[in-house]
């Protein structure tokens, strides 16, 4: 085994290995300067050239359309739970959110404390196990945005398209396990944020999309801090941001580009994740949790035969090498997470060790 295990967690969670190894070389001098990227004032030449390349190559790699802004804030998804119904949701007025999981309960919580909250679909009854079909969706009249978490990391599901909401409703989204992992069309959406610890770079900074008509619409009775008018109005730097995160981020956005854009990071995704699922569907020990159409390529969820015997494998992939494989905690079992950085080895070496333990252990 060399220096580097494959890492299965689902965050904060594998990055790619050229990102990490010119952060290794910007650590110490960022660009010739001298100064390394922690270092750095988020007002010098040194950090605006980096975060406007962020900025820029994001934007080439969804197409983000000039009307909508891009932010790089703080506090992740959870404090973006509250953010976007503070911002923009009346005191009378009702927010649609669509329940795939803890982390859309979650956020639908939050809604509560600001607004009406009206629950347009569910997949609680089969305990998460499959995005809602479209016939089970009820919106309510006027929405003042839909909400939907894209990717749900704890029972490995994913939307294959958006929902189709009321004409009008800004639509939402959560897209923190799942964000460029597939060609996104930006303009289906009023606002789409993601904490960057899965596909993106490290935790505490977060990537938000925002229309402008939106920014015209926010709130003024909130902190200063809490308005996305104020951060698009000051670039992300009306204080202190998280430099280095914005920093991995922009050299995560530059890998993607490198591989050939979200068209080809998506068919590398559906790869690898095939690798597992094939497997998963001809194993009578192992046995994948979510329905097939609604299944993860990003967190794929999976049981073996007795609570046992899955302590048992999660011991010792780990000692083989294949770390982050304990499912969460609230539901047990196991979990290979598989996002953009996770080379296609990690993916077939996890299958062979899957066959090894099966074969022992039948």
């Amino acid at each position: 085994m060399g220096e580097r295990i494959f890492n299965f967690s689902a965050g904060p969670a594998v990055l790619p290995e050229p990102v990490l190894r010119q952060a290794q070389q910007d650590l110490w001098n960022l660009d010739g300067s001298g100064i390394g990227i922690l270092e750095h004032s988020h007002r010098g030449k040194a950090f605006t050239k980096v975060i406007e390349e962020a900025e820029s190559d994001c934007r080439a790699l969804a197409s983000i359309p000039a009307k909508y802004r891009v932010l790089f804030l703080q506090g992740g998804a959870s404090l973006q739970f509250a953010m976007v119904p503070m911002n923009l949701l009346g005191k009378h007025a009702n927010a649609d959110y669509v329940i795939t999981g803890s982390w859309a309960k979650k956020a639908a919580d939050e809604a509560k404390m600001y607004g009406n909250v009206h629950i347009a679909g569910s997949s609680k009854p089969t305990n998460f196990d499959r995005i809602p079909p479209a016939s089970d969706l009820h919106f309510s009249a006027r929405p003042a945005y839909v909400h939907f978490t894209s990717n749900t990391t704890i029972f490995g599901t994913q939307w294959r398209s958006e929902p189709a909401v009321p004409v009008g409703a800004p639509l939402i989204c959560d897209a923190s396990s799942d964000i460029f992992s597939r060609p996104i069309d930006v303009s289906k959406y009023g606002l789409i944020y993601a904490g960057a610890q899965k596909n993106l770079g490290p935790s505490g900074v977060v990537l938000v999309i925002i229309r402008d008509d939106l920014l015209k619409s926010v709130r003024e009775d909130i902190p200063t801090m809490m308005r996305y008018s104020i951060h698009a109005e000051n670039n992300s730097l009306y204080n202190t941001p998280n430099t280095f995160g914005i920093y991995i981020m922009g050299q995560s956005f530059k890998w993607m580009l490198q591989q050939g854009g979200l068209a080809a990071v998506a068919e590398h995704n559906a790869a690898k994740a095939g690798v597992i699922y094939d497997f998963l569907d001809q194993s009578a020990f192992f046995k994948g949790t979510a329905q097939a159409d609604s299944r993860s390529l990003m967190n794929i969820c999976f049981r073996g035969p007795s609570e046992e015997l899955e302590t048992k494998f999660i011991t010792e992939a780990k000692a083989a090498g294949l770390d982050g494989l304990k499912g969460h905690r609230s539901v047990g079992g196991m979990r290979a997470s598989v996002y953009n950085a996770m080379p296609i080895e990690g993916c077939t070496r996890l299958v062979e060790f899957m066959k090894d333990f099966e074969r022992a252990n039948r």
